[in-house]
């Protein structure tokens, strides 16, 4: 399958993955180590947030490749892998984040996450049968310091969100947005420029 595509290239898919260039994750003991990983420490820490808050802290702390200090994360939690997702200083993420954090997902301080967001980094083929071969990459996703996501934004594989800005309920966010704009609507739009720092 990957030999069509990747004749010479002696790195394993793994390598391929963090690299960020295509790869494919079924069968490669490495991905499905880390996959394993990371749905054992979402489910423990989705129990220690009921039963053991400090423990919680504890197992989210492992999970995560950053979580900065008096940063917040309200169980469920979707990730698939933990350790490229990076949580600044003070941020607030409420239920149900669904991170696919293949590349890096980088969050700043004090920023503010509704329920259900979805940060997905993850990309597939537009032609099919590389596609149907499981061929995947991923593009990393950014967020300034201070952004706000309402309830159930998406955004989309290699966006960066710049500073202060803040992106409307039910947005999905296809492209880079500048600091200091509010955006809406599906693919999201700025709609108001220069708000108050």
């Amino acid at each position: 399958m990957t030999t069509e595509y990747l004749p010479d290239d002696p790195r394993t898919q793994h390598e391929r993955m963090l690299a960020g260039d295509l790869y494919v994750a079924e069968g490669d003991p490495e991905i499905e180590r880390a996959v394993r990983r990371a749905q054992q420490l979402t489910a423990a820490y989705a129990r220690a947030v009921v039963d053991d808050p400090r423990e919680a802290r504890s197992i989210l702390a492992e999970l995560l490749g950053e979580l900065g200090e008096g940063a917040e994360v309200r169980a469920p939690l979707y990730v698939d892998l933990g350790s490229r997702l990076r949580l600044g200083p003070r941020t607030f993420v409420n239920f149900g984040l669904t991170a696919l954090d293949v590349a890096e997902i980088t969050i700043g301080a004090d920023c503010l996450l509704g329920p259900n967001v979805q940060l997905l980094t993850p990309t597939h083929p537009v032609d099919p049968q590389p596609r149907r071969d499981k061929l995947e990459a991923a593009r990393p996703i950014t967020l300034g310091d201070n952004v706000w996501l309402g309830g159930g934004v998406i955004v989309c594989p290699g966006v960066t969100i710049g500073d202060n800005t803040v992106v409307g309920a039910g947005s999905v966010v296809t492209r880079d947005l500048p600091a200091n704009v509010v955006a809406v609507g599906n693919p999201a739009r700025v709609i108001r420029e220069d708000i108050d720092r």
